[in-house]
């Protein structure tokens, strides 16, 4: 049989390898075959190159296959910091920032990251900080909406005087430079 050759092989080396790494049942099928080439007679650094792993990584797939079986190669739970609001939480919180913030006696008229964390604070019982707060619109779908500052005793015709465009839409036509 003649010698297979993949076109691209560095490009499909990383792509394959992605791949796998995306998928929880890749990654598992992934270690089944490194410990697989290990009982076949493989050393760890050997594996170790052939999947693009630190030999040590291979060490421990095979130490937990050996420790606990099959499920020693499965995904475990990911570590990190449990999250400050419970889902029914999640969702009343969603319904409350769908409502005006007058409603629940605050006296903006939009919601932000400060009123926001202030109202997880007292309503909730749950210390959220300003920039987690805003996170949490992000989430909920929501987007930045910052009101117009107004200048009080403006004068409005030196206003629409120094604007770009007229009050139609249009912009004003450039005049010609006189250079004399």
């Amino acid at each position: 049989m003649r010698r297979l050759e993949i076109a691209d092989k560095e490009i499909m080396q990383i792509a394959l390898q992605n791949e796998i790494l995306r998928s929880e049942e890749a990654r598992y099928d992934h270690r089944l075959h490194g410990v697989l080439l290990v009982s076949k007679g493989f050393s760890c650094y050997e594996v170790g190159e052939m999947f693009g792993h630190d030999p040590t990584t291979i060490q421990r797939w095979v130490t937990n296959f050996e420790s606990h079986g099959f499920s020693g190669l499965e995904d475990s739970e990911r570590p990190g910091r449990p999250k400050r609001l419970a889902l029914e939480q999640v969702r009343s919180v969603n319904q409350d920032l769908r409502k005006s913030p007058h409603e629940f006696g605050y006296t903006q008229n939009l919601w932000d990251g400060k009123l926001l964390s202030h109202h997880l604070e007292t309503i909730y019982s749950i210390p959220l900080g300003v920039r987690q707060s805003q996170r949490l619109f992000h989430q909920f779908g929501f987007r930045l909406r910052k009101p117009r500052p107004q200048i009080a005793r403006a004068n409005m015709e030196a206003q629409q005087a120094f604007k770009k465009t007229t009050h139609s839409g249009k912009k004003s036509k450039a005049r010609p430079v006189e250079l004399g």
